[in-house]
């Protein structure tokens, strides 16, 4: 009787290891469909990435090794050494590092005495989303902005002829040449270096100030040593964050410059319009190309910069 009766108890015991692989496979298939879930969000960035980025970098760097007939040519990338295009980069490279530092410097700044308000405050919430707004701001609206201010009928310019007698422009005009550059890339950089910048600020622990005071330090001492390491690398990764923002601008610098073509951007339009020569749309590509190789130096130094800002932030 009790030997008739083992089996059969045994028997669910058997059938447990079929429930452990129905329980594992649905696990599997669950994660396979959350997988599958997540891709198919990411299609949409994907396909964004592939024909506004990859494909028309890719279109810009086989285009810089072609000549007018397709056929494989060192020519216009040998074009890059020529006096012109050299004094263009230099100039636009100076025109982005002084904007950057100037840019960085007052952002910074104004940073700082935003974090000091009250979180969630009317103030500082104004502030910032007036700095989102004007970060955004450029092309034709800001180069317009600036003409009807300080442009040669301008309402500042008629106002200081007309009260002080004193003429802005003097015997050239500096609005559309690279003082006016110096200025209108400014304006765009110093809101979006408080937008890149602030949340670095808003990571500095209070606990870290108050244990500098109870070991004596002074406010020099607590900057110099524990703020001034931590923000250095988000300090210098917003710089370079604005640096790739100036060397790429291109509308502003286009509706504000009438004449000539001082930086790269308005040489590649130049090049590909044909204002000067026809057919050298292949050397733009290689112009291009140039300003491709600067901006990814620069956005690599960025992301290992902010790789040493996150390790602080946790």
């Amino acid at each position: 009787m009790s030997s008739s009766a083992l089996p059969a108890a045994a028997a669910p015991n058997e059938a447990a290891p079929a429930t452990e692989v129905t329980t594992s496979g649905g696990r599997r298939g669950r994660r396979v469909t959350a997988t599958a879930a997540s891709l198919i969000g990411v299609v949409p960035f994907g396909l964004l990435v592939t024909f506004f980025l990859a494909i028309p970098t890719l279109v810009v760097i086989i285009g810089s090794f072609l000549d007018a007939d397709n056929r494989f040519t060192l020519a216009n990338v040998r074009g890059l050494a020529d006096d012109v295009v050299l004094q263009a980069y230099w100039r636009s490279i100076w025109i982005s590092a002084v904007t950057a530092v100037v840019g960085a410097l007052l952002g910074a700044l104004v940073a700082h005495a935003v974090s000091t308000a009250v979180e969630g405050g009317v103030l500082r919430r104004v502030i910032t989303a007036a700095c989102g707004v004007l970060a955004q701001f450029g092309g034709v609206t800001l180069a317009f902005a600036f003409l009807a201010t300080f442009g040669f009928t301008g309402f500042v310019t008629v106002w200081l002829q007309n009260t002080f007698g004193v003429d802005p422009y003097g015997a050239g005009g500096w609005l559309t040449d690279t003082p006016g550059l110096l200025l209108v890339y400014s304006y765009f950089q110093i809101p979006l270096m408080v937008i890149v910048f602030l949340p670095a600020l808003d990571g500095l622990r209070p606990q870290w100030r108050e244990a500098t005071e109870t070991l004596g330090g002074s406010t020099v001492a607590y900057w110099r040593h524990v703020a001034g390491p931590i923000l250095l690398p988000s300090f210098l990764g917003g710089m370079l964050l604005l640096f790739a923002n100036a060397f790429s601008a291109y509308a502003t610098a286009k509706a504000l410059i009438s004449q000539g073509s001082p930086i790269v951007p308005l040489k590649i339009d130049a090049a590909i319009s044909g204002e000067v020569i026809s057919g050298q749309d292949n050397i733009a590509k290689a112009m291009a190309l140039g300003m491709v190789v600067v901006v990814a130096v620069v956005l690599w130094l960025y992301a290992r910069l902010q790789r040493r800002t996150s390790a602080w932030l946790r």
